[in-house]
């Protein structure tokens, strides 16, 4: 099963900043209250969450690593688990961009050590 988040019908038809602090719709707001919790429903039943990120304006690259970094560096998914369970789609052209963002973000996040 996939689950499609479209951060334009789903979250906000403009998202904010990073976080919660710097006002509406931000990218912590974004991760914590949709993405993470879909994540999480995706990993327990082996599904798939697809993200769109077509519609809005644009999106401010502190949105984009709150939201897509974050995942690891504050809830500690894996870039394996992120892989296998995350997709980031960019149907128009405009969006790639924001898209390969995205995808940097995850791949440069530091994954949390957990101490044994």
């Amino acid at each position: 099963m996939i689950k499609t988040i479209e951060i334009v019908k789903d979250f906000s038809p403009t998202p904010g900043g990073r976080y919660i602090s710097d006002g509406p719709d931000s990218g912590q707001q974004f991760r914590d209250r949709l993405l993470a919790p879909a994540l999480s429903r995706a990993v327990n039943d082996g599904s798939k969450v697809v993200v769109i990120l077509d519609g809005p304006r644009g999106y401010l690259s502190s949105f984009l690593e709150e939201a897509f970094g974050g995942l690891i560096r504050v809830c500690g998914f894996s870039k394996r688990t992120l892989a296998r369970h995350l997709e980031i789609r960019a149907v128009d052209p405009f969006y790639e961009t924001y898209r390969v963002l995205a995808q940097r973000y995850i791949a440069d996040a530091r994954e949390i050590e957990i101490a044994s």
